[in-house]
């Protein structure tokens, strides 16, 4: 065991974090569930989240004989939804070929949906007590800043060599609690900013720190400005609280939630009308609501939303892509069906 990985896990020992609820009853499936809801996604947030979809889906089975609506019901709010996609997916056929146990093999787990390379690494080396190595955001930035590895992690070059690093650092023994220490480390400690360097087991041959650089690396990607995209959404509904939803495709943005109907920007309210066999002596009333900005990692959609309370509900109703959804049911939870987040905030606003 080399220097790095000995002081480590004696930091771990002492400081990690030993509380979450994926770390108790460990097995494969709590954490590759986990892993997956923390991808991109900070602990606090993701806490309430994993007991819950755990309560509901315990196991592979229920995952995988459940509606992907009820998935993604469970998953509203917690952002990057193809990661609940995936994990459906995944369940699906992890019943079907794999007698619904996760599969040891480093490139099986790799051929599950939303499963790379690290993800498999982390079930291995937590659950499966097998020397898996990892790199997710938090090991990045610690091996970048103990070796001074310059470059942005998007270079193939500084990928494979930060590949390298974590090869040469992950021990042989005591696997599970040096992946754990070294995700802690980077979530708690060498933070992106502000990191806490005086109370790092690993300064003394931290090279970034001994070269005062630790603001500087990791490097910094220079990213270009986000295009600005715009959508009118049409916020419809009834006197009993009805609201008239849409079902996004199963891939790209929002992929299988539903929504207000989202046209256009430039949709009029009466060609929106005549789409949906609404008549003009129906509508009690209508209103622009103010526009707001909702931001994906690689574009900014400017929202215009238009709420519209009718008499009477209109015939027209395109099956299996449009639904009248209760509002209370809604906001009680009680609907299982997965909404996106601007959805959610333009019916709060309704």
């Amino acid at each position: 065991m080399d220097w790095f990985a000995k002081h480590l896990l004696a930091w771990f020992q002492q400081h990690g974090r030993k509380d979450l609820p994926w770390q108790a009853n460990i097995n494969p499936y709590r954490v590759w569930v986990s892993e997956i809801m923390l991808q991109q996604t900070q602990v606090a947030t993701v806490i309430g989240y994993y007991q819950r979809f755990m309560q509901r889906f315990p196991d592979v089975p229920s995952l995988a004989q459940a509606e992907i609506d009820e998935v993604l019901h469970l998953w509203t709010g917690l952002g990057y939804y193809a990661r609940g996609r995936n994990l459906h997916k995944s369940a699906q056929i992890i019943l079907a070929e794999h007698n619904g146990q996760l599969p040891r093999d480093q490139q099986q787990l790799e051929a599950l949906p939303g499963i790379g390379r690290s993800t498999a690494g982390a079930i291995r080396a937590i659950s499966m007590d097998q020397r898996g190595v990892i790199l997710d955001g938090n090991v990045k930035r610690v091996l970048a800043r103990f070796h001074a590895v310059e470059g942005h992690y998007s270079q193939a070059a500084v990928s494979k060599a930060l590949w390298q690093l974590a090869e040469k650092h992950t021990p042989d023994q005591s696997v599970a609690a040096y992946t754990q220490g070294i995700m802690d480390l980077g979530a708690t400690v060498c933070l992106r900013s502000r990191a806490n360097c005086q109370v790092c087991p690993l300064r003394k041959r931290c090279l970034a720190l001994a070269t005062d650089r630790v603001a500087e690396l990791p490097t910094k990607k220079k990213s270009a400005p986000k295009p600005v995209r715009q959508a009118r959404f049409f916020i419809v509904s009834l006197p009993d609280q009805q609201i008239l939803l849409e079902q996004r495709p199963q891939s790209g943005i929002w992929g299988g939630l539903w929504n207000p109907p989202e046209r256009p920007t430039q949709t009029s309210t009466e060609s929106f009308f005549q789409s949906q066999g609404i008549h003009v002596n129906d509508v009690l009333q209508q209103r622009d609501g103010p526009p707001f900005r909702h931001t994906f990692s690689h574009f900014h959609l400017d929202i215009q939303p238009t709420y519209i309370s009718l008499k009477r509900r209109p015939n027209m109703l395109q099956e299996g892509e449009q639904r009248w959804v209760s509002l209370t049911r809604l906001r009680d939870s009680d609907e299982a069906i997965g909404l996106s987040a601007a959805a959610l905030r333009l019916l709060k606003e309704h």
